[in-house]
């Protein structure tokens, strides 16, 4: 299948036009056009080569909306037309204890990532959502519930299970008291999950700048970390504090807010944090935590609870050329909170 995306071709170079070859439809896959991608910091350090494995050419991209295309002679749960979604999964061994449990993001022989991994059977590059076409395994692909604005669903593929896996695996609900550090792509996810399970939610910030947004967005209230006397005020407050920030920085300031048995979870910096001390871990049997996206079942599940409640992300729509830009304004923060491309902007491979 000939298809268009943009891909990037070296890590200082601007992400460009680029023509490929999808792989031809196996029993078990689905093929889809894609109608919207989320724009992901992950796809940022992937086209930058930031964590020093991206293989090039590169076609980022795991927020994919789009429609079926076409199925494979084994395909039962998915049909031409349906509405349709992809994460930051493609592929895994569904044998090993993790798939069968449903947390293939932790595939012990290895996951197959959307983009910039070897293929499972061929060992070629995978490429991404920033492509008009994609095919994929019918195991990860999700539907996309009908009362959810397509156009918007995409962020749900990692902000959204991204937040939502660590919500329900410390089993935020009622009465829960949730903090989230960072209100960007990732944390305004963090707010509007959170509120829905109905925890009591707080957004920290180094200043009040944002109260007016955490609040709009489902926060009880804003604190700010800056504030030493709000900081001692807040302590042993947390069940649990979801960490956003993707850069390096010091969680020790935020640790002794945390309620004994609580967990501060990482989810936006891969890669080091400032040094942490032990005495508010050791003194309030604390923890510091990472999480992984989710597996298939669990994103399925966020996407049935986001149309129940009618969450979604705060989206501002670009078009395919304007991605360069979108990755410059991404860096700067200066973007309420999350970019989505329309496919529709991408000329389809024979207009080339």
């Amino acid at each position: 299948m000939k298809t268009i995306g943009y891909a990037a071709l070296s890590p200082s170079t601007p992400l460009a036009p680029f023509t490929f070859e999808r792989r031809a439809l196996r029993a078990n896959d689905v093929a889809m056009e894609i109608l919207y991608c989320g724009v992901c910091h992950s796809d940022l350090h992937t086209a930058r080569n930031d964590w020093g494995w991206t293989q090039y050419p590169a076609v980022p991209g795991h927020e994919i909306v789009g429609r079926v295309t076409q199925i494979g002679a084994d395909v039962t749960r998915f049909r031409v037309g349906d509405a349709v979604a992809v994460g930051c999964l493609v592929d895994s061994c569904q044998e090993c204890d993790h798939c069968h449990q449903g947390e293939e993001q932790f595939c012990t022989n290895g996951r197959t990532d959307t983009y910039n991994a070897p293929d499972r059977i061929t060992g070629e590059n995978t490429y991404g959502g920033y492509a008009k076409h994609l095919v994929v395994r019918e195991e990860f692909v999700l539907r996309v519930p009908d009362t959810l604005t397509l156009a918007h669903v995409a962020p749900l593929l990692c902000a959204g299970i991204t937040t939502y896996s660590p919500l329900r695996t410390w089993n935020v609900g009622p009465g829960s008291r949730v903090g989230v550090i960072g209100l960007g792509g990732l944390g305004h996810m963090a707010v509007k999950l959170a509120a829905g399970l109905g925890a009591d939610v707080t957004v920290m910030s180094r200043t009040n700048s944002k109260e007016a947004d955490a609040l709009s967005l489902g926060a009880d209230r804003l604190l700010v970390s800056s504030d030493s006397a709000a900081m001692a005020a807040a302590q042993s407050h947390f069940d649990l504090i979801i960490d956003t920030v993707p850069v390096k920085h010091d969680v020790n300031p935020y640790m002794p807010l945390l309620k004994v048995d609580g967990t501060l979870v990482l989810v936006g910096q891969v890669g080091p944090l400032a040094e942490p001390t032990t005495v508010p871990l050791i003194l309030g049997r604390r923890r510091i935590a990472g999480s992984l996206i989710g597996g298939i079942r669990e994103t399925q599940e966020m996407l049935d609870f986001c149309a129940k409640k009618q969450i979604l992300p705060d989206c501002e729509m670009i078009r395919m050329d304007q991605i360069n830009e979108a990755f410059e304004r991404m860096e700067r923060a200066d973007v309420r909170y999350r970019f989505v491309i329309d496919m529709a902007s991408l000329p389809a491979p024979s207009a080339q």
